[in-house]
Order: C-alpha cells, then sequence, then structure tokens
C-alpha cells in the first residue's frame, strides 16, 4: 500500500512482507544475535534512559541524539534480513539500528530522522517482528496524523520527504504485554 503524503513524501507499508513463520524465526534469532543494550540519549539537553533496549550493525558510524553508534558487524541473519530490504526498496542500506521493545511500556518518543549524513530525503525502512505496535506519524505543521499497526513480519518505509515535514514514534501502550523488535534501516552517506 502507497501513502502519498502532501509536498513529496511517502509511506509504503506491506503488513505481509514476511511470512508469520518467517517473523516469529528471525525474531528468536535477532533475540540471540544482537548484542542488546540499554543506552542513554541527550533529550532537551538532559541525559536519559532508552525506553527500550537498542542493538545495531553498519559500516559508517551513525550518530543520534548525543550518541554515536560505531561499525560493528552485521550477523548473518540481519544481513540477509538487509540484504532483502534492499532489494526490495532500491536502497544499499549500510547501518541498521535494533530496537527491543520489551513490553507496551518500552517506545520510541516522536522524531524524525533526519541527520545531516543520511542526506536530504531519506528512504528509511522498519521491518517489524514480534507483538504489534501503533506507529504514529504526525506532520511538523498542521495536517492529519496518520496511525498504522505495525504487525509481525510487516515492511514500512518511509520516503521522500517524510523526515522533512513529518515525525514519528510508537507510543506506549500498557495492554501490549509482548516484546517487538524493529529493524530499522539507513543508508548513511558519510561519517557524522
Amino acid at each position: 500500500m502507497r501513502l502519498d503524503l502532501p509536498a513529496g513524501g511517502f509511506l509504503d507499508f506491506e503488513p505481509d512482507w514476511l511470512s508469520q513463520e518467517e517473523a516469529a524465526r528471525l525474531h528468536v534469532v535477532l533475540l540471540e544475535e544482537l548484542a542488546w543494550e540499554s543506552r542513554e540519549v541527550v533529550l532537551f539537553g538532559r541525559r536519559v534512559v532508552q525506553p527500550r533496549l537498542v542493538a545495531w550493525a553498519g559500516t559508517i558510524p551513525y550518530r543520534y541524539s548525543g550518541q554515536t553508534l560505531e561499525v560493528r558487524d552485521f550477523g548473518p541473519a540481519l544481513r540477509e534480513a538487509v540484504e532483502r530490504v534492499a532489494a526490495r526498496v532500491g536502497v544499499p542500506y549500510n547501518h541498521v539500528l535494533a530496537n527491543r521493545y520489551r513490553n507496551g511500556m518500552d517506545s520510541m518518543g516522536m522524531h524524525s530522522d533526519d541527520e545531516p549524513e543520511l542526506g536530504d530525503d531519506p528512504v528509511v525502512s522498519s521491518v517489524s517482528l514480534g507483538a504489534a505496535r501503533r506507529f504514529v506519524l504526525m506532520p511538523r505543521r498542521k495536517g492529519e496524523r496518520i496511525s498504522l499497526s505495525l504487525t509481525a513480519g510487516s515492511l514500512l518505509v518511509m520516503g521522500g520527504t517524510c523526515q522533512k515535514n513529518y515525525r514519528h514514534g510508537i507510543p506506549k501502550d500498557a495492554g501490549t504485554r509482548s516484546e517487538r523488535i524493529s529493524l530499522t534501516l539507513r543508508h548513511v552517506l558519510r561519517p557524522p
């Protein structure tokens, strides 16, 4: 499904990009393959612990919210997932930030992936594994708020001017008891 956004942005959403079996298998493998960490970020001048666990892999360092994710090797399962998304989307992704939401109290605040090292109009893709969570996309100015349920095996692609004109996040959901992993893929053009 393609959703064209005002001013040249778009969302592509494929709820069944991976089969349920593939998604479940990849979820289990990545729980073991990735080095999950609790990390601090800088928000509004304060250091705070992110409300989720993170892991990453990339051939170029990536910097966001006051922290730098240094070069880290891709494991076999993660590399295969990245190559598959890159072939589908047509972007040579070289960095993955994995977010592990342990339950509905873990979240991602509203933000844009608009760091300079991603270029002017980055195409950011996200693969969801595990529990379904609500994704919210809000315009920076006036406009309609968009909400999608990111289910296990779904692929979401944000492109065009999406990062310039919108913010997105995963709000808390007290009713979610199960875990979710999101793999967020970026093409980093240059080191920070």
